[in-house]
This record gives C-alpha cells, sequence and structure tokens, in this order.
C-alpha cells in the first residue's frame, strides 16, 4: 500500500512538472513572437517578409578578438547571400549601444555591417560565465553559467536557428529544452571546453595553465580533478551531440571534437543510470535538435574544418624588405596566451645576445592585444612587473586595445611575430604574421603547427618553438638572416596564407556547413 501510494505520488509530482514545463515554454514561445514582431517593426522590415532569425550566442561580442572576426564575418556574409534573414546578437556588452558596436568592428576588422538586419539581445548576467565568478571548480561554474544565460537569451526572442560561435556548448541543452527541440543549432568550435589532452595532463600530474601546481603535487587531488574531468568530458560530449551541425577552426580542433563526440566512459554510465544522477541523463538527451538528413546508424557525427577569416587583402600589399628589428605579439591578454613566456623568451634572448640591447643590432618587443574587463587590464600590469623583474622594461612595449589601422601599422614595421600559446586551436594572428611579411615564430602545437606554419614547396615558412631557449634561439636565427633569405621566407609565409586562409575560404565553408538550414 504504501509503495503504491509513493508511486502515485511520483506521477502525480511527474505530471505536474510536465504541465507546469509545457505552460513554461508556452509563454516564453508567446513572448517572443511578441518580441519578434517588434524587431521587425524597429528594423524596418515588411511583417509580410517572415524573415528567418538566426540567434549568435556570443556573450562578448565587442572584445575584438579572433573569435569575434570569425562572428562578424559571418553576419557579414549572411547579410549578402541570405537578404532574409535577422541576425541575432545574444551578448552580453551592455555597456555599448547597437552603433558602437557596428563601429567597433568596422574600426577594428574593417567588416561593414547593414544594421538593418542586425539586433543585439542584450544579457545582464554575463559575469556568470567570467573566471571570476567561479575561483573553483572554473570550468563546471562556466559551464552553469552559460545555460542560465542561455535561459536569460531565450527568455527575450528564440530564433529559428540558433547557432553558439564562442563555445558554450552546454547552452543547447537550455536551447533544445525551452524550444522541446524544435528549432535546429549549430556551433563554431574555437577550442574545445575539455579535451583529451586536459584529461592525460591531469593524469600524468604534469603542470600547466589548466593543472595547478598544488593539484599536480598531490595524489589525491590529481584523482578527485580525473573525477571531476571525466563527469565534465562525459556531459560535454552529450551537449555535443545535440548541434545539427558542427564547424572547427582547424584539423586540431576537428580531431579533438571528433574524439568527443564518439567519446565512452562505462563507469559514468553507471553512475547516471543508478542513482540521481539520471535525471542529469535525461535532461541532457531529451528534445534532440533536428537532423537535415537520416544518418545511417554506423556513421559517426563529426566536426566540418572551416578556417577561421583572415582579411589578408590589405596586409599582402606590405613591402617585405626594410622591416625594423620588432618582435610583435598580437593576442588578447588572456592567460592562454601565455604572454609571461613571450616575456622570459625575450628575456633570454637579450641575455644571450647583449648586443641586442642597443646601436644598430637593438631588438624590442611590442605586446598589442585587447583587454576585455578588469581581469585583463590587472592581467596586463602584472605582465609589466614581470618584465620589471626580468630587466627588460626599457625594449618592452604594451599596446593595450589598439585599433585594426594601428594593428596594421605594427604588422607592417614588425620583423618577426611571436605566439607562444600552448595548443591554439588555430591561431588568426599567425596569418596576420605571415599575410603582412612578418616571419612567425610560433609554439610548437595545435594549428600553428599543423595547419599553419607548415613548409610551402618543401620550404619552411616560419619556425617552431616549444620553452623560452628554443624560442630565443628561433628568433635570433631570423635575426641573422641575410636579407634575402629573409624576403624568400617572408614570400613563402605570405603566399601560403593568402592562399588558404582568405575570407572567401571562410565564406565558402560557413556556406556549406549550414546549407539547407537557413533561407
Amino acid at each position: 500500500m504504501a509503495f503504491a501510494i509513493t508511486l502515485l505520488c511520483l506521477l502525480l509530482t511527474g505530471l505536474l512538472g510536465i504541465i507546469i514545463f509545457t505552460a513554461y515554454t508556452n509563454k516564453l514561445a508567446r513572448h517572443s513572437a511578441q518580441a519578434r514582431h517588434a524587431i521587425i517593426k524597429s528594423l524596418g522590415i515588411s511583417t509580410t517578409s517572415n524573415p528567418q532569425f538566426i540567434g549568435f550566442f556570443h556573450p562578448y561580442c565587442n572584445a575584438g578578438g579572433g573569435g569575434e572576426r570569425v562572428l562578424w564575418t559571418a553576419i557579414a556574409a549572411t547579410q549578402r547571400a541570405h537578404p532574409n534573414c535577422v541576425s541575432l546578437v545574444y551578448t552580453g556588452d551592455v555597456d555599448a549601444t547597437k552603433e558602437q558596436i557596428i563601429a567597433q568592428v568596422e574600426a577594428r576588422f574593417n567588416i561593414s555591417l547593414d544594421p538593418k538586419s542586425l539586433h543585439f539581445v542584450f544579457l545582464k548576467r554575463r559575469r556568470l560565465v567570467e573566471d571570476a565568478a567561479w575561483p573553483r571548480f572554473t570550468l563546471l561554474g562556466q559551464s552553469l553559467g552559460s545555460m542560465f544565460l542561455a535561459w536569460e537569451a531565450l527568455s527575450q526572442v528564440i530564433p529559428d536557428l540558433y547557432i553558439d560561435s564562442m563555445g558554450y556548448a552546454f547552452t543547447f541543452h537550455i536551447v533544445a529544452w525551452i524550444t522541446k527541440g524544435s528549432i535546429p543549432m549549430g556551433a563554431y568550435i574555437h577550442y574545445p571546453t575539455i579535451s583529451t589532452d586536459m584529461l592525460a595532463r591531469v593524469k600524468a600530474r604534469k603542470v600547466g595553465h589548466t593543472n595547478r601546481g598544488d593539484v599536480a603535487g598531490s595524489l589525491v587531488l590529481s584523482c578527485g580533478k580525473m573525477w571531476y574531468y571525466r563527469f565534465l568530458m562525459y556531459h560535454y560530449s552529450l551537449a555535443l551531440s545535440r548541434p545539427s551541425f558542427i564547424m572547427a577552426n582547424s584539423s586540431w580542433t576537428k580531431n579533438h571534437v571528433d574524439a568527443i563526440l564518439s567519446h565512452s566512459d562505462p563507469v559514468m554510465n553507471v553512475m547516471h543510470f543508478l542513482n540521481p544522477l539520471f535525471i542529469l541523463r535525461l535532461f541532457a538527451t531529451i528534445f534532440k535538435s533536428k537532423k537535415l538528413h537520416a544518418d545511417p546508424a554506423s556513421k559517426k557525427p563529426e566536426a566540418n574544418i572551416v578556417y577561421p577569416p583572415c582579411d589578408t587583402r590589405e596586409m599582402a600589399q606590405f613591402p617585405l624588405d626594410e622591416r625594423e628589428r620588432i618582435i610583435l605579439s598580437i593576442a588578447q591578454f588572456r592567460p592562454e596566451k601565455d604572454h609571461p613566456a613571450q616575456l622570459r623568451a625575450f628575456a633570454q634572448l637579450l641575455a644571450d645576445h647583449p648586443t641586442y640591447t642597443s646601436g644598430s643590432s637593438s631588438v624590442q618587443l611590442f605586446l598589442l592585444g585587447g583587454a576585455r574587463n578588469a581581469d585583463d587590464h590587472a592581467r596586463v600590469q602584472s605582465l609589466r612587473d614581470l618584465a620589471e623583474k626580468l630587466k627588460i622594461t626599457p625594449y618592452v612595449q604594451f599596446i593595450v586595445n589598439a585599433s585594426y589601422p594601428e594593428m596594421l601599422g605594427w604588422l607592417a614595421m614588425a620583423s618577426i611575430g611571436l605566439s607562444t600559446m600552448v595548443d591554439e586551436h588555430f591561431g588568426i594572428n599567425v596569418v596576420e604574421f605571415m599575410a603582412a611579411g612578418v616571419i612567425p615564430v610560433t609554439h610548437a602545437s595545435g594549428g600553428p603547427l599543423h595547419d599553419i606554419v607548415v613548409p610551402l614547396d618543401g620550404e619552411a615558412t616560419g619556425f617552431h618553438a616549444h620553452d623560452p631557449q628554443s624560442f630565443a634561439n628561433a628568433m635570433h636565427t631570423v635575426l641573422s638572416m641575410s636579407k634575402s633569405e629573409q624576403r624568400a621566407m617572408r614570400t613563402r609565409a605570405r603566399t601560403w596564407a593568402v592562399s588558404a586562409f582568405a575570407e572567401e575560404r571562410f565564406v565558402e565553408g560557413w556556406e556549406a556547413a549550414w546549407k539547407g538550414w537557413v533561407i
């Protein structure tokens, strides 16, 4: 009798939950219809045209980095090829207006946008996806925060096609639930939230950007973090199984995403079916997104490589000769870019070759990058402090939030382009170096190793390194090359960059990836 009553209570609770959920999502749908009508009216579009709304989830659309170039190039291409579409940008840049953001895109990327088919949906709780909001269990916290942010986004207006263009895969769960799986979803992945490399690094107890020294030095903490990462990987794989199409920005990213899509963890499967974690599994699998074609059961989902757009046209006109002895870094001031490694490599170069500190042989390092928030600005100050500690301050300059013309000016002058990020997913900055005739010296990993700084006709287009000494040696090699050797390498680098990574190639790849999902 008691069992029957308990079962009945559970059934009634479940039924009540379904009723509440259905009523709530229907209410959101009605509100969205009203919001869409208001947007169409504000843009001056005929109400009879019935435009398709494409939602781009990009909380930092005004950051000015490589990911934002992808976003705005995609939207500009959409405006040209699909005039009956309205691009919705879900962003947390509440400190800027639509007009200011469009002007910033023009100034930073030289991309013109049509305001008549572009609308911004401003999100007030972006702090939930910032590092500072989650000092512990950062990846889990940011993933949960992104889900809340997606709820805030779709509570305002629901698109006809949802695209995560910034790497917040867990938002797919919220979109699927709010829309009951009625709209297709897509993803452009710059860098996986968690990768097999990260699991391997924790397992090997190797110190790195995502594995602090105190954790790596403790067997107990390393075991705990391994279980934490396995849990995240399991649910990240479930989240990535939702989109109708996935684009990856490099072969490195594609290989990792494909591995994640086929990831299997029997222990996690058992854990999610034998205890309350079953609710999480149910949440992550119900309301699957639409598929364009019925895939054979044996065919595994996989990502398509769509290299990021690189506007190389103006850079390719820069002269290759008479370059100044400037080492240039172009990267947002984020932790993973590893600017401290650049300072240490440069300090090593000056220590090995004191003549580079004065006279006609003197060399300078310029670090140019965007700072999104207070954390990034604090990071710049810590880099200034490190330069002071390394006694290289007179030879280092920081250029924060430079405009696009300013960046072009430095690219036209520099001799060497420096990039030290480990496992850089692609590296638009490296492509820009090469197109501008700046010889790249990059970390021997990720996109720069496998896709970008690769031989052309059997000859080198740049250099790879892995520690301060090897970076210093590579930079010294470039500085010691004859003018004819430098010109030959600059020419090869430019030829490869312009042919392989032009904006036109990106647009072709993007259109092929979402073919059938957009009008």
